[in-house]
């Protein structure tokens, strides 16, 4: 499809992009980088959720962003651990710039951080963490996504309520996940999660659980179907993380149970270990383990100290990467979301 005839289209979708996205991209970058919420807005009613896939090394990134085009499909890209040195994420998001604007990428796009693990109330990690969000929100994320899943409902509404202020005073999305519980409780923590949250005036924008609560390969549906309901009326919406770990079979059940956000690392983590020698995995499985990493994670934070993989598996990871996200983008209904999105997203600029 030609998205050079209706520019204008574009144009109108760019003006809603977030400030702090576009003091970081440049008012001249024509990126449209943009707040999940509007995509929410615009998919609302498709059998489809935003797919969210990872960056575990550069050379993944331009078959992401070309499976996006070939499959005409909005596209979340995630930054797992945003916050593993200073300039992590300013890196990450300089990269998406850069060849998103050189491949002149015009289909929607949003750019997650995290999830961003929420330490316990004692210490003194809190401090360096608010910082950590600030930066995250300056990098250009229109996406922060918090883990709290070591707090109690309680502890995480304090948590969140203390680190969430830089995004939601730029109008940016937050993600929350299911707080700490006894197995069976999950529904519970969740209530008295977003009720907490909805009291304080806070925001949320989606509410995750990881597959593997879900038992991934069987999902469990009536749970995940309770979950999606019970997050709808606080006025938030799913999110599946983790996904793909053993296939992507599962994934078209997640939408079907009304999941509005899938994160599909695994098997992107694992094309990117398989292009590096053995030697290298092995070393990257010995570290993660002290880590309490995937060594496929430790990749995504250590893959700038490694010597890159020679220019030939750099070709054939862009290819392997292209399959894989193009068959992902399909099975979460994305096909053919992109332009759609676009074209709703020009005509309801003020909704």
């Amino acid at each position: 499809m030609n998205l050079r005839g209706p520019m204008s289209v574009l144009d109108k979708v760019l003006t809603l992009r977030p400030t702090s996205v576009v003091a970081r991209l440049g008012a001249g970058s024509r990126v449209p980088v943009l707040n999940p919420r509007e995509l929410l807005r615009a998919l609302e009613g498709m059998p489809a959720a935003l797919p969210c896939l990872p960056v575990p090394v550069r050379p993944m990134l331009p078959g992401l962003l070309a499976a996006a085009r070939g499959e005409d499909a909005v596209l979340g890209l995630v930054c797992p651990h945003p916050l593993s040195d200073r300039g992590a994420a300013d890196r990450f998001v300089s990269a998406v710039r850069e060849l998103a604007e050189a491949d002149e990428h015009a289909r929607p796009l949003f750019l997650q951080a995290g999830p961003v693990r929420v330490p316990r109330p004692e210490g003194e990690e809190s401090g360096g963490l608010r910082d950590g969000i600030f930066r995250l929100v300056e990098a250009g994320f229109s996406l922060v996504s918090l883990d709290v899943g070591r707090l109690s409902a309680e502890e995480a509404v304090g948590a969140v309520m203390e680190l969430a202020a830089p995004v939601l005073e730029r109008e940016l999305s937050l993600e929350v996940s299911l707080p700490a519980g006894e197995e069976g409780s999950e529904l519970e923590g969740a209530q008295a999660l977003l009720t907490g949250l909805g009291q304080e005036g806070v925001p949320v924008r989606f509410l995750r659980v990881s597959a593997t609560l879900l038992r991934e390969e069987e999902p469990e549906v009536e749970f995940l179907r309770g979950l999606v309901d019970l997050a709808g009326q606080h006025g938030v919406a799913v999110a599946v993380g983790e996904a793909g770990q053993r296939s992507v079979r599962a994934l078209p059940t997640y939408v079907a149970a009304g999941v509005r956000k899938v994160e599909c690392a695994a098997p992107f983590e694992q094309l990117a270990l398989a292009a590096y020698p053995e030697t290298v995995r092995m070393s990257l499985a010995e570290k993660a383990g002290k880590a309490g990493l995937s060594p496929g994670e430790l990749l995504g934070v250590l893959s700038g100290q490694l010597e890159p993989v020679s220019e030939s598996e750099q070709t054939r990871l862009e290819a392997l990467t292209f399959a894989e996200a193009s068959e992902v983008l399909a099975a979460l209904g994305a096909s053919r979301t992109g332009w759609k999105s676009m074209l709703f997203l020009a005509e309801n600029r003020g909704d």
